[in-house]
């Protein structure tokens, strides 16, 4: 049998994890014994991981997380109040099964943004689509869309996402327009979505941040009821980073 043509006809399928399994068996002169059902089953896993990894390098790069972290490089050294066994217990993503939401609160530096992109990260490789947005550009976004006639597009990527990302909820108050596009998404994705927010200010003092309490209430119902709460403390990491900095430089 002729190998370049079934090459070329494998490359037209777009089998290319079955062309590079292939390749490889030609050239391994240890491999000559195998049956052919070991070939086979050696070209169909190859493929198989082939479009898993396709997969996943599409899910993240549609996710745009902010930063490139994982769970596993999580910092519990330090005393913020950041507990081991949940952040291991969420990097399972049995919470993004069950439709349930992460909020991560304290101040400014303490690691709220790293740990979000780590856990969105984490449902990349379990198979779940993750998108990140930071607040202030979610609503900037929505409003833009309203303007040139994608906000149907926009609102339906914002609610069949199994992970939203929202980061730096609460630097800003919410006008009525914003909301009702945050009611709107919590609405839809409420026990059929997770949402994960990051924020400095208290859960307790959200619902000053949201100019119509009515509107108020239904959006917060919808997420923090049913959320995973990490409260963080301490002073910001950055800091640290840059006292360490000073300190190296004056000792050089």
């Amino acid at each position: 049998m002729l190998i370049n043509p079934l090459i070329d006809r494998l490359r037209d399928l777009r089998l290319t994890g079955m062309v590079k399994a292939l390749e490889e068996l030609l050239a391994a002169t240890d491999r000559q014994d195998l049956t052919f059902e070991d070939k086979l089953s050696l070209l169909v896993d190859r493929e198989s991981i082939e479009r898993e990894n396709r997969q996943l390098t599409a899910r993240l790069r549609r996710a745009k997380l902010r930063q490139d972290a994982a769970v596993e490089d999580i910092d519990f050294r330090r005393s913020r109040g950041l507990d081991r066994q949940t952040i291991l217990s969420l990097a399972c993503c049995r919470w993004i099964k069950e439709s349930l939401n992460v909020i991560i609160t304290g101040p400014t530096g303490v690691g709220k943004s790293y740990i979000a992109c780590a856990l969105g990260h984490k449902a990349c490789l379990s198979g779940y689509t993750a998108l990140y947005k930071r607040a202030s550009s979610l609503f900037a976004d929505l409003a833009m869309a309203r303007g040139d006639g994608s906000y149907a597009k926009l609102m339906k990527t914002l609610i069949k996402t199994d992970l939203l990302i929202i980061d730096d909820f609460g630097l800003e108050s919410l006008n009525k327009a914003q909301a009702l596009d945050l009611l709107e998404i919590l609405e839809h994705r409420y026990d059929n979505r997770s949402t994960m927010v990051t924020a400095q200010v208290p859960v307790d003092q959200w619902h000053g941040l949201i100019s119509d309490p009515t509107l108020a209430d239904a959006a917060l119902d919808r997420l923090v009821h049913n959320a995973y709460k990490i409260n963080l403390k301490g002073e910001s990491m950055r800091k640290s980073r840059a006292n360490l900095t000073d300190q190296s430089d004056r000792m050089s």
